[in-house]
């Protein structure tokens, strides 16, 4: 290897370095997850990190994800900070059965469609309760909510005993992630990044969630398409909900 190119290597090196430091987190801070009783346990470390206050990254039934406790008003605000988004853009939150749904949006819809629907790649926007941290989205009495179709999330979820502010592991208008090294440049900026290997057999997985408001009873409006946008539809259809633009 030549000086020059010797010496970027080692400024990259040390910048990353320094970054973690700052941050207080390791470079090292990424666990592949694991199968069985280990997967428990890494649940509880996850789970952990978010009762602390900090920010992780998961994997979804869609993309990688960065979630921290949706009750924490400074560790939302950590997630908009790493991802360079805009206040004014909401997250969604997630839970892990469907009888949570109840207690953060006031649903509109037959329990029977929900489990239709749920888990799965889908975000469901409803009224939000009380119940939810008045600081997270406060430009909107709307909350979207999702549980995923993937078991490590919904038990990190159990093990908070609270929902999670998710949203995708990117800079804001950067390319949604499929796998972790897609966000090398945020790893250090969390304080753990579980690793549950390539997401999704195409790309139009990075489409994401399907994303659909349910606010309104008897109606629904499409937010994003996603990439359950069909079979979401037809379920929606079959309980005579009308689309509305």
């Amino acid at each position: 290897m030549c000086c020059a190119s010797f010496l970027n290597v080692a400024k990259l090196m040390s910048t990353r370095a320094a970054e973690a430091a700052t941050n207080g987190f390791p470079m090292s801070n990424v666990i592949r997850l694991c199968e069985g009783p280990a997967l428990t346990s890494q649940a509880e470390k996850a789970s952990a990190a978010l009762l602390s206050g900090h920010v992780i990254s998961v994997p979804t039934d869609t993309l990688y994800g960065i979630a921290a406790l949706a009750q924490n008003n400074t560790a939302v605000e950590r997630i908009y900070e790493i991802k360079r988004r805009s206040s004014t853009k909401p997250l969604a939150i997630c839970v892990s059965e469907v009888k949570d749904v109840y207690l953060w949006g006031k649903v509109t819809v037959p329990h029977s469609l929900l489990t239709s629907l749920l888990p799965g790649p889908v975000t469901l926007i409803f009224q939000r309760t009380q119940q939810l941290n008045l600081a997270l989205n406060p430009g909107t009495d709307l909350v979207g909510i999702r549980i995923p179709d993937e078991e490590f999330i919904r038990a990190v979820v159990r093990c908070c005993s609270s929902p999670l502010a998710l949203t995708s592991a990117n800079i804001s208008s950067k390319v949604s992630p499929l796998c972790v090294e897609e966000f090398r440049e945020l790893w250090s900026k969390l304080h753990t990044v579980f690793d549950g290997g390539h997401l999704g057999e195409h790309l139009e997985s990075r489409e994401g969630s399907t994303i659909i408001d349910l606010s309104q009873p008897g109606s629904y409006r499409l937010i994003r398409r996603g990439i359950a946008y069909e079979q979401t539809t037809e379920i929606l259809q079959r309980y005579d909900l009308t689309l509305i633009d």
